[in-house]
Formats: structure tokens, C-alpha cells, sequence
């Protein structure tokens, strides 16, 4: 637990605003938030998630699976699934 007190801040995946109290996020919560808690699954679905507006020399780039990025208010998340078929 951190001994600062966390800010709410807003943030948007797949252009829905969302309010977020943690200083991190990680790509299962922000895939979790894109798909209400229900994402696409099957041994071919890849779930890319990219970011824009966050902070520092990285304000952009993409979460890979088991990573994590610190929030910035405003920050944009798109989360995309795509069939390796």
C-alpha cells in the first residue's frame, strides 16, 4: 500500500470515461474495462492495448500482457482483439 493518498483520475478506454484511484493500471484492467469484465478468449484471439497521453518521455506505446503504466489523468487506452486465424 502506498502512503500517498491516490487521486481519482479519469481515464478513457475505447472511448468510454472511466474513473480510476490506483497509480497504475495493468492490461488485464484496462482489457477488463474495455470488455465490462468479459473479454474475448480462444487459444487465437490477441488483445493488443495501446495508450496515448501518459506520462513522461513514455506518453505513448503499448501494454503487453503482465505489464502495468502509471496513470495520468486524460490519459486513452484503445484495447483491440484480433483473430490470428
Amino acid at each position: 500500500m502506498s502512503d500517498h493518498h491516490e487521486k481519482q483520475q479519469n481515464i478513457v478506454v475505447d472511448g468510454t470515461k472511466h474513473e480510476w484511484n490506483a497509480e497504475l493500471i495493468s492490461y488485464d484492467e484496462v482489457v477488463n474495462l474495455a470488455y465490462d469484465n468479459n473479454p474475448p478468449t480462444g487459444e487465437n484471439v490477441l488483445i493488443t492495448v495501446g495508450y496515448r497521453r501518459g506520462h513522461g518521455e513514455k506518453h505513448e506505446g503499448d501494454l503487453d500482457p503482465g505489464q502495468s503504466v502509471k496513470v495520468k489523468d486524460g490519459m486513452i487506452f484503445d484495447v483491440t482483439a484480433t483473430d490470428r486465424s
